[in-house]
């Protein structure tokens, strides 16, 4: 029996209807290199049986504390089904980018069962007109909740599932496993009051990070203001999910940071991702004029907001004031960083650094769609892997109707910077996973005429959209 830390809990308790902690990694293999050209359903459930053993997040669920008078426990189901929470599903025809984008979003968005170990795996198939995929791609949808693993430091559960070889070693003997009974809520009961009197200074800490909460509620209820940098993405989020992903090639991103001296690789995505977000937010006509902040997360640098430099038309000069790690400066006109509001998160996953393997099958894609909460509508995950860098934003569907026009902006966000660092070669277009439709290849390899056609027809329907938002004050 393990207890939940303070900041693992904070995920639980933030959970509401519309908004939950959920994070789901999205895995792509290429089952060609299994034995035998082929790796069945029955094959992956024996494989993560073989594995349970190895983490005790399989088979733990959670006891919460009577009157939440404690943080909940970690207990062993003592009913735990495998196959509950693997599962088995298949696109239907013609099995698209776009069919698989809008699948992956519901499952994500369902909230996973309290009463059980919350995690879950969908095996999907059926992936069968989406270029630049081998043939008999299948995918591993791995949703879990985020009190469960800390995603931007280690990846657990796929770190245990996988094999750094094409020949996974002969599987482990099943260990016996008996698990151990919960002890009676009385216990609990008693050994949470026994705390609170033992360590009063533990209420402290809930309510020091309730005051600026607590702060901005009483300014918005008493003198209720709008901050300028204020965007759609800063509004109540609904139930619906969107997601959508590009890749892109890792040494391009490279040349792209040596355009400012001391720039790194992450400099250069949130660079990529600010124009993404001014291009798309600009043909909607909804542009703040002041710059927008992003709150980014990695495992090497700490948690803060950083300004994008939206206002900046020059990719250059946006790209040198996210290499000096800009604070945002507030709105004109008015004092102290409580007026500004972060638009977005941008969080960099761990990625393995080699090719990973599951059951034989190589794993050729990989990212995670991410919780949004309101206020908070957009979510960037960020992934490194096998010389790809993936930008994959997450949303609901009422803020971005149209997720496959920001990916588009992020892909010429991304072709602009490009083009500087390589004025001479012809551009390469960011790789995305999609259907083989007749106005291009996942790819991106278009013609040239065909690109000012496709764009303006984007431009045309933004704007469309655009007229029905209003710029006037949420509340």
């Amino acid at each position: 029996m393990r207890q939940l830390t303070g900041h693992d809990a904070s995920f639980l308790y933030s959970d509401t209807l519309h908004a939950n902690s959920n994070v789901t990694f999205v895995q792509i293999y290429d089952q060609s290199t299994a034995p035998g050209g082929k790796l069945r359903f029955k094959s992956i459930l024996a494989h993560i049986e073989s594995r349970l053993h190895r983490s005790p997040i399989f088979r733990s669920k959670l006891l919460r504390v009577p009157l939440e008078l404690d943080y909940p426990y970690w207990v062993e189901d003592e009913h735990f089904d495998l196959e509950y929470h693997v599962r088995h599903i298949a696109l239907p025809q013609p099995g698209d980018w776009r069919q698989f984008c809008i699948q992956a979003s519901r499952i994500h968005a369902r909230a996973l069962d309290l009463n059980r170990p919350l995690w879950e795996i969908y095996v999907i198939e059926g992936l069968d007109s989406i270029v630049d995929l081998p043939a008999g791609s299948f995918a591993l949808l791995t949703k879990i909740h985020h009190a469960a693993v800390d995603v931007e430091s280690h990846n657990e559960i796929i770190d245990v599932l996988h094999d750094t070889r094409r020949r996974s070693p002969r599987p482990e003997p099943a260990e016996p496993w008996f698990p151990q009974s919960p002890p009676p809520a009385i216990s609990l009961m008693v050994t949470g009051l026994l705390r609170l009197m033992l360590s009063p200074l533990r209420l402290i800490g809930p309510l020091v990070r309730f005051a600026p909460a607590a702060r901005a509620f009483a300014r918005d209820v008493l003198r209720p203001e709008y901050p300028a940098n204020a965007t759609r993405f800063n509004a109540v989020v609904s139930s619906h999910r969107v997601f959508d992903t590009r890749r892109f090639a890792l040494d391009e991103f490279e040349s792209i940071r040596r355009l400012v001296p001391g720039a790194t690789l992450d400099d250069a995505v949130l660079a990529v991702c600010a124009g993404g977000m001014r291009r798309y937010l600009g043909r909607h006509s909804e542009l703040p004029e002041v710059d927008l902040t992003a709150l980014v997360t990695a495992a090497d640098i700490p948690c803060r907001s950083v300004a994008l430099g939206t206002t900046l038309a020059d990719p250059l000069q946006r790209l040198a004031l996210i290499r000096n790690r800009a604070a945002p400066t507030g709105s004109p006109g008015r004092t102290g960083a409580a007026q500004v509001l972060d638009s977005c998160t941008i969080t960099w996953l761990p990625a393995p650094a080699a090719p990973l393997y599951l059951g034989g099958a190589r794993m050729t894609y990989f990212s995670a769609i991410l919780p949004i909460s309101d206020g908070t509508g957009l979510a960037f995950a960020v992934t490194c892997y096998d010389g790809r860098v993936v930008v994959s934003p997450t949303s609901c569907r009422e803020l971005m109707p149209d997720p496959q026009a920001f990916t588009q902006c992020v892909r010429d966000s991304f072709q602009e910077y490009l083009a500087l660092a390589r004025p001479v070669a012809a551009p390469t277009a960011a790789v995305k996973p999609r259907s083989a439709a007749p106005r291009g290849s996942a790819s991106g390899r278009h013609s040239r005429a065909a690109l000012p056609a496709r764009t303006g027809a984007t431009v045309l329907q933004l704007a469309k959209d655009g007229r029905r938002r209003s710029r006037a004050r949420r509340r």
